[in-house]
């Protein structure tokens, strides 16, 4: 384990990371370039930069360049040469660890987890004599602590617990705990971080008891998951049944149901103490239209100039990572990352087919390429959310840069006949395609862009993209989904039912009358759709164990071509058309980009080898030895 330390406190790096990556309502002093670290906890706003500081290690959420979508069956990594098809493609090892982002790396991780054990240790014994602030500032260091833990069992399975602050030329050695201890410190963490964050003035971006709860039914619904029941996991994967060490992938014996009636109260409890929950109280469907709205609106979290949406859909947020203007922080480039190359945009992580098709029909019936309706006419009468989440071949979109000739603004990810200018038939690939005359290299491979967390705003288009999107690192919904998943677990199919329909409802989807095996696939169904993009689907199918069937299958792309009906015809410029062109559609298999292969050794992250060779008491996980 990598620990570093030094006698003085760098407060203005920490303050400063700290300000970019929370908001800027944090902290109104400037400190001294260098303070001695016994200093800072005898004035309240240095102890304050100091508990800022640690919020640095949220780094962008996740919206990183390359985001967590990429690695599962939501989307692919449009460039070559980030690591990621290291970790797709089953190859990653002790040695090449693959693409690891600053969110989760083992390194990042200690560093913040040190300097919360600073403030919770300094805190103790401070001599600022505002206990408000006090308490405030201990309940923080305590959220982040447990929720940089939480990062990394969710990544690696049981690490090694450091609480205290180590002295120089200490012995740094340092075995793993278990699985059931790291959940224990995670979850007493949270609950000394909402007990003294409890009636705090809530502050946009920092900790809070609603917050610390939250996390709090996260943690426990994963504990009490398949990857974690030591016998359920070991009959589902030899791999892991080899290992010698179970005790640090899961519990090796207790009772599972407590398990699941613990996550159950623990989102019960966030459940009865939050008002904001979004539109959670509809009877019945909303319109197609007000569902799209309000899953956009959801996006947004209100912070989009655009007026057809809902600013209020920001209470959906229970803790989340806001941006700041001035700082030019690369998250605010989501748009310019993910955007279609022709807005001059680059295409990062586009949708797959498997993501696309799984977004059930209007009537909450299943899509299939198999009919011919569907197949004629795929994007039509699709769940509302699925028009918030992909761009995809004549979707309708924000206006062209002006050397694109598109006065339709709409997608364009499929090859047109055409007439050129002396009437001869042509065929011409869309400007949002990789024989583009815009940026060919920037476009998507997969025939389809993203579009949640792209704000619709019209002036923000091209590579002057920033936008202000928060990212959610937990929202009501995801509490919301913990709830219904151990409540199935648990047999109470009925609650569960009210609750995923409430979801649906809010959507503009019908609801569900399904029970037993059938509500369980329809609740993890509704919960991928929901949750596309928000770094949920990477935990999902590892902790159920559907991995193989899910993440490894392999990538499935669109090809769209549109021919001239019989009497039809367009000059430049192209625009969607039913009338005058006879689209086809056809799903591709693509493996030269990714050939995607699950191995079980997958479900957890393997420790480095420089890692191993400085700690020689941490043991290496399950399938990496070799």
């Amino acid at each position: 384990m990598k620990l570093k330390y030094k006698s003085i406190i760098l407060i203005t790096l920490l303050t400063a990371a700290g300000l970019s990556s929370c908001d800027t309502d944090f902290l109104d002093v400037t400190p001294p370039t260098e303070i001695p670290s016994e200093e800072a906890w005898k004035e309240g706003p240095l102890a304050e930069g100091f508990v800022t500081g640690i919020y640095a290690g949220l780094q962008q959420g996740g919206f990183s360049e390359q985001m967590l979508a990429s690695l599962t069956d939501e989307a692919v990594f449009t460039h070559t040469g980030r690591n990621i098809n290291t970790v797709n493609e089953g190859s990653l090892s002790p040695s090449n660890l693959g693409w690891v982002d600053a969110t989760y790396g083992w390194g990042q991780m200690y560093t913040y987890i040190r300097a919360s054990n600073l403030a919770i240790t300094n805190l103790q014994t401070a001599t600022f004599t505002d206990e408000t602030l006090k308490a405030r500032l201990k309940g923080e260091a305590y959220f982040l602590r447990a929720y940089y833990y939480q990062q990394l069992v969710r990544y690696y399975g049981a690490v090694p617990i450091i609480k205290k602050v180590y002295a120089l030329n200490e012995d740094y050695t340092v075995p793993r705990n278990t699985w059931d201890e790291c959940v224990q410190l995670i979850v007493s963490d949270l609950d000394s971080a909402a007990l003294l964050l409890d009636g705090k003035t809530l502050v946009k971006g920092r900790a809070s008891k609603l917050a610390a709860q939250a996390l709090k039914s996260r943690v426990l619904l994963y504990a009490a998951s398949d990857l974690h029941d030591v016998p359920t996991m070991k009959a589902k994967s030899t791999v892991l049944a080899a290992f010698p060490n179970p005790e640090f992938l899961g519990y090796v014996s207790g009772d599972r149901k407590a398990r699941w009636t613990a996550a159950q109260a623990a989102a019960k409890v966030v459940l009865d103490g939050n008002n904001g929950a979004y539109k959670m109280n509809l009877t019945a469907p909303a319109t197609a239209n007000e569902g799209r709205l309000n899953y956009i609106s959801i996006a947004m979290a209100g912070a989009s100039a655009d007026k057809t949406l809902d600013p209020s859909a920001a209470s959906e947020i229970l803790f989340g990572r806001y941006f700041t203007p001035s700082l030019g922080e690369g998250a605010r480039q989501t748009g310019l990352n993910n955007g279609p190359n022709g807005y001059h945009n680059w295409a990062g992580n586009t949708p797959i087919g498997t993501l696309v098709d799984d977004y059930e029909l209007m009537d909450g019936t299943q899509f299939k390429w198999t009919n011919p309706a569907n197949a004629a006419a795929p994007y039509k009468n699709r769940d509302p959310r699925f028009y918030a989440t992909v761009m995809y071949d004549g979707a309708d979109w924000k206006p062209r840069p002006s050397d694109a000739k598109d006065p339709a603004n709409q997608i364009q990810t499929g090859a047109y006949d055409l007439l050129d200018d002396k009437g001869a038939l042509i065929n011409r690939k869309g400007l949002d395609t990789r024989s583009s005359s815009i940026e060919d290299w920037n476009g998507s491979r997969t025939g389809y862009y993203m579009r949640k967390f792209i704000d619709p705003n019209p002036a923000l288009y091209d590579n002057t993209d920033r936008q202000n999107i928060p990212w959610p690192f937990i929202r009501s919904t995801e509490v919301v989904f913990n709830y219904i998943e151990a409540s199935i677990e648990l047999g109470q199919d009925a609650e569960a039912l009210a609750w995923l329909n409430k979801i649906r409802f809010r959507a503009g989807m019908p609801a569900l009358k399904v029970t037993g095996a059938a509500l369980k696939e329809a609740y993890r169904h509704e919960r991928r759709i929901e949750m596309a993009y928000e770094e949920q689907r990477y935990h999902d199918a590892r902790r159920w164990m559907i991995a193989k069937e899910t993440l490894g299958r392999p990538l499935e792309y669109i090809n769209v071509l549109g021919k001239f009906k019989a009497g039809k015809s367009m000059k430049e410029p192209y625009h969607y058309d039913t009338d005058v062109y006879t689209y086809t559609y056809t799903p591709v298999v693509e493996k030269s980009h990714e050939n995607r292969t699950w191995v079980d050794k997958m479900y957890f992250r393997p420790f480095s080898r420089d890692e191993i060779n400085r700690n020689s008491k941490l043991a290496q996980n399950p399938g990496y030895d070799k």
